[in-house]
């Protein structure tokens, strides 16, 4: 009977953790949220490095870069707390990323912000897909490449989350970096963002 109560305690917390992600998934157009990019429209970013960033079938996408490091969409607005919700597609052999509060815009890096990496095919997959580059592993690594995804990211305070397609990935407290703008990163393979919203915290 104990066995019995606990298999069914645990189905119920199982339950209300994919409610928890699917609510979070879905709130990212309610209230607070500003919308930085969509099907429809670019928005308004600093461009750095060199890259063909163009709309394309309700899409922001890049694959041909003509820069010698990789080139990025940097938020103008410089951001401390926030969710962040990101939709992506990437090719099996995209290099890209995510790159939260970077303290030098001119010199975006996994030594400048923290990132939340897109990298099937990284050398060293324990910091591929899903990991925090430098700081938190990531195991089994999450395949991305060839279909639709979606980033949540949480940063308030020292406390890092990120969720890829409803699914916790890395966590971690670091206080390196407090505060800047976001960047979304080409830097090899096909790369294509249809919505990104943050909500300030």
């Amino acid at each position: 009977m104990i066995r019995g109560a606990t298999l069914i305690v645990g189905m119920l917390a199982f339950g209300s953790g994919l409610v928890q992600y699917a609510g979070h998934a879905t709130a990212q157009s309610g209230e607070g949220w500003i919308t930085l990019l969509d099907s429809k429209t670019m928005g308004d970013w600093d461009k750095v490095g060199e890259t063909n960033w163009r709309m394309e079938n309700g899409a922001v996408v890049a694959d041909k870069r003509s820069g010698k490091t990789p080139a990025y969409l940097l938020s103008k607005q410089s951001y401390k707390d926030f969710m962040l919700h990101v939709e992506f597609w990437s090719s099996d052999d995209a290099n890209s990323g995510i790159f939260l509060r970077c303290s030098n815009p001119k010199n975006i890096g996994d030594k400048t912000c923290y990132e939340v990496n897109i990298f099937d095919q990284r050398k060293d997959p324990s910091y591929g897909t899903g990991a925090i580059t430098r700081y938190v592993e990531v195991g089994p690594m999450p395949k991305a490449g060839g279909k639709w995804n979606t980033y949540e990211i949480t940063l308030k305070g020292r406390q890092l989350t990120v969720v890829l397609n409803g699914k916790k990935t890395a966590e971690m407290r670091n206080g390196l970096y407090d505060q800047g703008p976001f960047a979304l990163q080409h830097g090899a393979g096909v790369i294509k963002f249809r919505k990104v919203a943050i909500k300030p915290l």
